[in-house]
């Protein structure tokens, strides 16, 4: 079924920037402060996307509040060395997204990176004012609840069906499917196209710019 969507909604930390190495060492030296056992790669990546605390509790699940408040400080302090630089973004984001705006497509982040870390890292690549709305975990509900979702289309004005969720886990996808819109999974991040194709997305591309070209073939006329 070919559609015209309005509104490109993107997570940000392995979708539109190369940072889930990181995560996960930031993730493994937090839990080696706080006395915890290191997981595996593939579980840390498993829980990108998630807010810090759940993601904390799901890795950890026999901790109290206060221990997971404690490796969340641990998370956040080195997290932010290794940010120094901030992650760069992927092969094709900048100039695909200054396409999408010049073809007339309104922009959205939707994140589980908290306001504090999403607002650095748009200053750091001069995005202050660059996205329509942008979201955080910590100012809403954290995926896949659609509540993120359910703001973004409401600041834009926007129906479920004239928008699309761009995401590498299983969490952006899932968020989409309950926000009642439709989904483009990354294979570039988090999760594998072949565990991401079991959500259900519209299309699975292995480059940031491919995501231009079926935009283009699923378009009947210019969105707006």
């Amino acid at each position: 079924m070919r559609r015209d969507y309005e509104l490109l909604i993107f997570d940000w930390d392995g979708t539109l920037a190369d940072s889930i190495g990181r995560i996960v060492l930031a993730m493994n030296l937090a839990a080696e402060r706080a006395g915890e056992a290191l997981r595996a790669e593939e579980a840390i990546k498993g829980i990108i996307g998630l807010a810090l605390d759940e993601a904390i509790l799901t890795l950890y699940p026999h901790l109290d509040a206060a221990q997971v408040q404690t490796l969340r400080r641990h998370y956040a302090d080195v997290y932010m060395a290794l940010d120094e630089q901030p992650s760069p973004l992927f092969d094709g984001v900048s100039e695909s997204l200054e396409a999408f705006r010049a073809e007339g497509y309104r922009l959205a982040v939707a994140t589980g990176k908290a306001r504090r870390g999403l607002d650095r890292v748009l200053k750091a690549n001069g995005w202050e004012n660059y996205f329509d709305v942008t979201r955080g975990a910590d100012e809403t509900r954290g995926k896949p609840h659609p509540r993120m979702l359910e703001e973004i289309l409401a600041h834009c004005a926007v129906e479920p069906q004239r928008a699309l969720m761009v995401g590498d886990s299983s969490f952006d996808l899932l968020m989409a499917r309950n926000a009642g819109m439709h989904s483009v999974a990354v294979g570039y991040g988090a999760m594998s196209l072949e565990a991401l194709s079991e959500f259900g997305p519209q299309v699975c591309i292995d480059h940031f710019s491919q995501l231009r070209d079926w935009l283009a073939g699923s378009r009947t006329h210019n969105p707006g």
